[in-house]
């Protein structure tokens, strides 16, 4: 279940994923297999070779992919979710959502 998203930030990384880049979402999150973490970032991009790439980059298996048609993406939580917010300068996201 997410929260927290904004219409305007879900449009601009729907379309930068569309357009090949390699974009991040955060929103607030609720699902009981993952006690303890309260939100996720998906890592986009409809460049399968350029997102398994840039996963490579951080240690992230190309299996780990949520292959949604329109949208493929890493979900990235927990303390490796914010170390590649960190090491992306994704720093809005960071203090937006209390990381």
């Amino acid at each position: 279940m997410a929260f927290g998203l904004k219409r305007e930030d879900l449009h601009l990384w729907k379309n930068n994923v569309k357009n090949g880049e390699v974009s991040f979402l955060t929103h607030y999150w609720q699902d009981k297999r993952f006690p303890g973490c309260y939100t996720v970032t998906k890592v986009g991009c409809s460049n399968l070779d350029k997102l398994i790439k840039w996963g490579e980059s951080y240690q992230l298996q190309a299996s780990w992919i949520h292959l949604d048609k329109d949208f493929p993406h890493f979900d990235l939580f927990g303390e490796k979710q914010k170390e590649i917010l960190m090491s992306e300068n994704q720093l809005e996201q960071i203090k937006r959502f209390n990381l």
